[in-house]
């Protein structure tokens, strides 16, 4: 079938999942954009719902295209260019969109064992920046991630920038940062708070535990007294050069570098 107009109810039903987070959370959808990601969606079994794709998005990618096809039958759409237009989020966009069922990240309560190496992340509030870390969480291979008051895991630009990871990592994102530090510390698993101190532990000389876990905080404020004084220990990278602080993406791959060594 193909779809010529901006206003057809299938169009309009992908933008208002991709601007609104209330969307997202009333449909139990979310979307995608670009060939890499649709392809890694696929791969690792997402609920694809819906797929768009332009002519020249089907000669590019023809066997992706076929498969989506297969898979969504008569869900799969036939774009006009103009109608692609109206989809994309990015600045070069490739034709080919989905809309796909909401992963299931149920808090992995019952998966918290001890041997696992974790990351929480506190009211980090950039989607670029979250991406990115889940998806340096990922490539070291941490057991999980909690986020705390942080941005939607299914935000557009987010998910992008897990390039794939999003549909792989074990995260959780419904619990209070109170909470995740209970649960951690009920299962004997010390949680350690990354500061911005030159009085915490040198994190190029701290020895990790068999089993921890480690906060990051807001970009801006980091993590507050009452937060860290919930944690069992602090940890700082100590800055050698001339720059005071890293952004949280940054610090986060230090972070996890060190962790899983």
């Amino acid at each position: 079938m193909l779809i010529q107009s901006r206003d057809n109810p299938k169009i309009k039903l992908y933008t208002r999942l991709r601007d609104k987070k209330s969307a997202r959370v009333d449909e139990g959808l979310f979307v995608l954009e670009g060939e890499r990601l649709v392809a890694e969606a696929l791969k690792e079994g997402v609920g694809l719902r819906s797929v768009f794709y332009t002519r020249l998005a089907e000669e590019r990618f023809s066997g992706l295209v076929s498969d989506l096809c297969a898979l969504c039958g008569q869900e799969a759409f036939e774009i006009s260019d103009d109608a692609a237009q109206k989809l994309a989020g990015t600045v070069s966009p490739q034709g080919i969109f989905a809309i796909a069922s909401r992963l299931d990240k149920t808090p992995p309560l019952d998966k918290i064992v001890f041997g696992g190496k974790y990351l929480i992340l506190n009211r980090l509030q950039d989607p670029g920046n979250v991406g990115t870390i889940l998806r340096a969480a990922d490539a070291v291979g941490v057991s999980g991630v909690y986020l705390c008051s942080s941005c939607d895991i299914y935000n557009p630009k987010l998910v992008r920038s897990t390039m794939g990871s999003l549909f792989r990592l074990p995260v959780a994102d419904c619990l209070s940062f109170e909470d995740t530090v209970s649960l951690f510390r009920r299962s004997g698993i010390p949680v350690y708070a990354s500061v911005v101190d030159q009085d915490a532990a040198d994190l190029s000389e701290f020895k990790f535990p068999e089993s921890c876990a480690v906060v990051i905080g807001n970009e801006g404020n980091g993590l507050s007294a009452g937060e860290t004084s919930l944690c069992d220990g602090r940890i700082t990278i100590r800055m050698r050069g001339n720059t005071e602080s890293l952004n949280a993406a940054a610090a986060a791959a230090i972070l996890l570098w060190e962790l899983m060594k």
